[in-house]
């Protein structure tokens, strides 16, 4: 080879083997500052593992009521309300509790962290599910809670998974697994202020953990993916329904049997709370749910300033009126035993901004016997009568056809409704009173239940669902448990809910929602949220029903006939008020309403037991009548706002349409433009009597044996209850079977009785034919003649009122039907009606 060549060849090779050592040095230099990148972003900073017992200790967070006094201090719970406990101290059912609910595969982890557990969680969030128990180990939750500052844990981002996993396995090296599982049980968070698991069998049962049960241990240990959510003494539903996830997978690793864990979620289980120094405790620690969620790592760490809505002179006062009610209901006298009325709620609403300025979660939150611990503000009751104004409220409204109003007249007498179950119902009033006909002012306002179901039969149960979710109430979401007894109490609701409703009756008919919280800052006094008046909601109701049930719930003489002069709903100036009292005296309430003050009063037993005979307005009105008092005192009189579009007018006192000369009293209401009366009475009839019979006159009396007199002319359904109760009806003619007032009677032909699938049952007591029902029915004008057929065979006839007959229980499924004769010789027929009759089993 050419000396030229051999020199040019080795010189490119010096040449590339440079490049090549240059591309080395670029690729090295490469490395080395991804390294130094991922140092810094991953390693540089990290806390030590001897910094662990640094994360316990918890910087002060002050609650405050609105004028700036204490209400409570979240202390550091290890110099609190917090005992470490060891593991051997911990019954096995909570330590396999927990490990199956939070981390199935703990002891078998040597990482620190599951990286099955991290795909599934991961593979879960990519197809949009949601996670059942994340991807999070116990060390991981360890080392993000006790090693992590606040702002990191707040993170969710990819660069703070990847230091809590590092964290996780310098503390996986450095502690063993009971080490770590003891220190997760030490520290976790409970609800309700407990750190730990100690503290939380002290806070939620009264005892030490170790004397905790499988169900107890089950329940505390689903709590710490959600203590607000899961709160048994807020939201024992949603605790018990928690407790049975935790008992399934504990079923499921084979810790349980099955029927272990259907004994343990059918045990009834005994929440107490022990003291500690705090004011209103019910809605502090409503307010530590909500900050919960707002800041959940600054509330323990961040030593939070947090300014609430609560006004702790009033939320004093309420707790002293509940205390000094109670005491009075349960001492006996010589008239009435002890009622057994043991616990209370209050809340006070402001109706136009939704603050939350009162709110007493039961009579003593530290009473084990009562059930204190329970907030019952909160906790779903039924309200007895407390919604029959919703219900009232859709009838007026102006925008439906033929809108009903103040002076629509109602038949309060014995009425069959047919349920969506097809079902019969009756509804019956208190003390089993009927009134006859009443307008709705007079039936709002004494709480007549006959008149508030026809109410709701007209508008529809729907509707009424409908009104009270846009209104707030956040309970009666199933609607095959809801039917036309919801206007009565027939559904469950939340204190809260209701009194927040009951404020749109306040303001205008806009909904509200209840709010607890004015200001939080930080520890440096950084302004972190200050509330803001929400823009204002469209009206719920029109404000014009509004200023209607406005002026029923206070109108003081209509509500005379039930409640009496000077009841508890009467405060010595304008006040709208509304009592609810269920059947058995399980629950009773007092909602009520100023013009800027709304305030909603439960009386009862946490324990849902009954109170021995005590009403809303003997129970829960004192209540509400003395708080509100002290409430209004400095505050100026003023009337509930009156709306444009709102007319006085004078009716007939009975008809509620225009009077005529023979109607002998009238009223004055008030109407909705366009919805008063334009028909004159037609009830109040004059008659052409005769002197010698008192009959109604034939062309054969003579003039000079002729008299007028007038008789209120009543429907056939009111016949039964005009008669019972000494009601004059018009007479019958002298030729003639026929009562006046059936003459005029034009209504089409009904049945009466029997109610629509009805079950009658034989009894081997009597002998069959002893055992009878009656059938009856409202007829048309002109009805001579009846025949009632059962299973269109004949059943009895009638020729004359009352239009009744008997027939002889037989058992089967029957239906039966009426048919009438006309005077004219035309029938009618009746809408069929079901029942059923079943023979009952032989007496012993």
């Amino acid at each position: 080879m050419p000396l030229s060549r051999f020199v040019r060849a080795g010189a490119q090779w010096f040449r590339q083997r440079r490049r090549f050592q240059q591309i080395g040095l670029i690729g090295l230099a490469l490395l080395l500052i991804g390294a130094v990148g991922i140092y810094f972003w991953l390693f540089a900073g990290l806390p030590s593992i001897d910094h662990l017992s640094a994360g316990l200790a918890l910087p002060s967070t002050h609650l405050y009521d609105r004028q700036g006094r204490l209400l409570y201090e979240i202390i550091d719970p290890h110099g609190g309300r917090n005992t470490a406990v060891t593991l051997d101290q911990v019954p096995k059912a909570l330590i396999q509790a927990t490990i199956d609910t939070e981390d199935r595969n703990f002891y078998a982890e040597t990482l620190g962290f599951d990286p099955v557990g991290i795909v599934r969680a991961v593979g879960i969030n990519l197809r949009g599910g949601e996670i059942q128990s994340g991807g999070s180990t116990i060390t991981q939750q360890v080392a993000r809670d006790l090693l992590l500052d606040p702002e990191q844990r707040a993170e969710r981002t990819l660069t703070r998974k990847l230091k809590e996993l590092i964290l996780a396995m310098r503390l996986a090296q450095q502690y063993d697994h009971d080490q770590v599982l003891a220190l997760y049980l030490n520290q976790v968070y409970y609800g309700n202020l407990a750190y730990g698991i100690d503290a939380a069998a002290q806070v939620y049962f009264g005892t030490d953990a170790s004397n905790l049960d499988l169900a107890q241990a089950a329940l505390l240990a689903g709590l710490p993916q959600s203590p607000a959510i899961y709160d048994p003494l807020s939201n024992p539903a949603g605790a018990h329904s928690r407790q049975a996830d935790v008992l399934r997978l504990m079923v499921a690793a084979g810790d349980i049997t099955p029927a272990q864990a259907d004994s343990a979620a059918a045990e009834t289980l005994q929440f107490v709370s022990s003291r500690f120094p705090i004011q209103a405790p019910h809605f502090v620690l409503g307010v530590w749910d909500e900050l919960a969620r707002l800041y959940p790592e600054a509330l323990y760490q961040g030593g939070l300033e947090v300014t609430t809505t609560l006004d702790l002179d009033w939320q004093q006062a309420a707790e002293h009126v509940i205390t000094q009610q109670l005491a009075l209901l349960n001492v006996p006298t010589t008239d009435a035993p002890a009622h057994h009325a043991t616990d209370a709620a209050l809340v006070a609403i402001d109706p136009h901004s939704g603050q939350i300025l009162t709110l007493v979660g039961s009579a003593d939150y530290f009473n084990r016997d009562s059930g204190g611990a329970i907030d019952m503000s909160r906790a779903p009751r039924q309200p007895g009568s407390a919604l029959k104004p919703f219900t009232y409220a859709l009838t007026f409204n102006p925008n439906q056809p033929a809108p009903w109003t103040p002076s629509t007249v109602l038949y309060d007498v014995s009425t069959p409704f047919v349920t969506r179950k097809l079902e019969s119902y009756t509804p019956a009033n208190y003390a089993l009173v009927e009134h006859g006909p009443v307008p709705i002012r007079e039936a709002l306002a004494n709480s007549y239940n006959i008149p508030a179901v026809i109410a709701l039969d007209h508008v529809g149960v729907g509707a009424l669902v409908d009104e009270l979710h846009a209104l707030g109430i956040s309970t009666l979401t199933d609607p095959s448990k809801i039917d036309l007894s919801v206007t009565l109490g027939g559904g469950a609701v939340k204190l809260i809910d209701l009194t927040g409703a009951y404020a749109a009756f306040d303001n205008g008919g806009s909904p509200v929602t209840p709010v607890d919280i004015l200001e939080v800052r930080d520890k440096n006094g950084k302004v972190l949220y200050h509330w803001q008046p929400p823009p204002p909601a469209p009206p719920v109701i029109d404000p014009r029903v509004v200023f209607l049930i406005n002026n029923i719930l206070s109108d003081d003489q209509a509500r005379i006939p039930e409640f009496g002069n000077h009841s508890a709903l009467q405060i010595g100036r304008v006040a709208a008020a509304k009592t609810g009292t269920t059947t058995d005296f399980r629950d009773n309430w007092t909602m009520g309403y100023t013009p800027d003050l709304t305030v909603g009063v439960w009386v009862g037993n946490a324990d849902n037991t009954p109170m021995v005979n005590v009403s809303g307005v003997s129970g829960a009105g004192p209540i509400w009548n003395q708080f509100i008092r002290t409430a209004v005192a400095d505050q100026p009189e003023k009337p509930f706002p009156q709306p444009e579009g709102v007319q006085q007018v004078t009716v007939c006192s009975l008809s509620g349409l225009l009077p005529t000369p023979l109607c002998p009293t009238t009223r004055v209401d008030w109407f909705i433009d366009g919805t008063a009366p334009t028909q004159t009475d037609t009830m109040y009839q004059s008659f052409t009597l005769d002197r010698a019979t008192n009959r109604l006159a034939t062309a054969a009396t003579p003039p000079n044996q002729r008299y007028t007199k007038v008789f209120a002319v009543l429907p056939q359904a009111m016949r039964t209850w005009a008669i019972r109760n000494g009601f004059p009806q018009p007479p019958t003619a002298a030729d003639s079977g026929t009562t006046a007032s059936a003459a005029q009677d034009s209504a089409a032909l009904r049945l009466l009785s029997p109610d629509p699938y009805t079950i009658f049952q034989l009894t081997s007591v009597l002998p069959d034919n002893a055992q009878q029902i009656r059938l009856s029915a409202a007829v048309p004008a002109g009805t001579v003649a009846i025949s009632y057929r059962i299973d269109d065979q004949p059943a009895g006839e009638a020729d004359q009122a009352p239009w009744d007959v008997w027939w002889r229980l037989t058992p089967g499924a029957h239906q039966v039907i009426a048919v009438v004769t006309l005077a004219n010789g035309s029938t009618q027929s009746s809408a069929p009606i079901p029942f059923q009759v079943s023979r009952s089993a032989p007496a012993d």
